[in-house]
């Protein structure tokens, strides 16, 4: 913290008092007194205060005036620089918590976990990072909802994508109804920079509107999606392929392709992380930033002292006065 002065200029004023002394015509003597007592001196000469006790009302209005003259030069506390984001993107996770992201088929640390776990992992970290972004967090299996609106705490953000179950919004996918509740909530924020990144480990078997429908609805509001293929390709055993995989890749293709961004698949963690280091340079956070110093205006404590000398000085001189007389 430093100590500045905001109109130093102000300082120039401190001699103001010695100069009026100096250059103004001093006030004419009065006229004969209706009584002369050439004794007087004599009479009132025990009580004359000393020559320091007479000037010092003087030496307070001095003291007073440079304080006013500080006050007017206005001291302040200037604080360190905090640095402010010039502009950042509104930045929306939508994830899927349907049933099927319960299958048991990504590693982490060396420990088999489901794929929502997997993905909490890694998009916590990603939401980490997006300093200067607002982000939001929307939810959906059978149907969607807002769990986070934008902002700017990701800690809570990050909080409540933890707190999420599979299971939550119903067993089957409304990935439609997740990017329209999206764009709902990205076409009307105050930013040309609106991002939807839809994680979804299926396809679309629920909800009132088709993927690429709401897909032309975002590209009209100006909202970005990027798309990503969650889990891992089916298992095999004797050359046969056990069970099979419900991923639609072609409509999440086709819903990035039609808004500008990109498909990524997630077969495990590791590309899962690759993705989303790949996201951070797709849609970096705000790099250019402004700062500003707090400011703590003191210019109210000389002014106090000021005017509480002042009064003092005026009351001792008006006391000398009548001692005098």
């Amino acid at each position: 913290m430093d100590l500045e002065l905001a109109h130093t200029w102000a300082l120039a004023l401190l001699p103001l008092p010695w100069l009026v002394r100096r250059l103004l015509p001093r006030t004419p003597a009065g006229g004969m007194g209706a009584l002369r007592v050439p004794f007087y001196a004599a009479l009132v000469e025990g009580e004359r205060p000393g020559l320091a006790l007479a000037r010092w009302p003087a030496l307070l209005g001095l003291l007073a005036w440079a304080l006013l003259v500080l006050a007017a030069a206005r001291p302040q506390w200037i604080g360190e620089p905090v640095a402010l984001p010039l502009a950042g993107r509104d930045l929306m996770l939508a994830v899927d918590i349907s049933g099927s992201m319960r299958e048991e088929d990504m590693v982490i640390g060396g420990r088999i976990v489901d794929r929502l776990t997997a993905v909490k992992a890694v998009a916590g970290d990603f939401m980490e990072r997006r300093e200067g972004d607002r982000v939001g967090l929307i939810l959906f299996g059978q149907q969607a909802y807002v769990q986070t609106p934008l902002t700017f705490d990701r800690d809570t953000a990050r909080t409540l994508l933890f707190e999420a179950a599979v299971g939550l919004a119903g067993r089957e996918t409304a990935i439609g109804d997740a990017i329209g509740l999206a764009v709902k909530r990205l076409r009307d924020a105050d930013t040309d920079e609106r991002v939807l990144i839809l994680l979804t480990d299926g396809a679309n078997t629920a909800g009132t509107i088709r993927p690429l429908k709401a897909a032309e609805l975002a590209a009209g509001a100006d909202v970005r999606i990027h798309t990503i293929g969650v889990g891992g390709d089916p298992r095999s055993a004797y050359g046969l392929t056990l069970g099979r995989n419900p991923l639609d890749e072609g409509t999440l293709k086709a819903i990035a392709e039609t808004t500008g961004g990109r498909y990524f698949r997630a077969r495990d963690v590791d590309e899962l992380q690759a993705i989303y280091a790949m996201l951070d340079e797709l849609e970096p956070v705000a790099s250019d930033q402004a700062t500003f110093r707090p400011v703590d205006e003191l210019y109210a404590w000389p002014l106090a002292v000021a005017l509480v000398l002042s009064a003092v000085a005026a009351a001792g001189r008006a006391g000398l006065t009548e001692r005098w007389v």
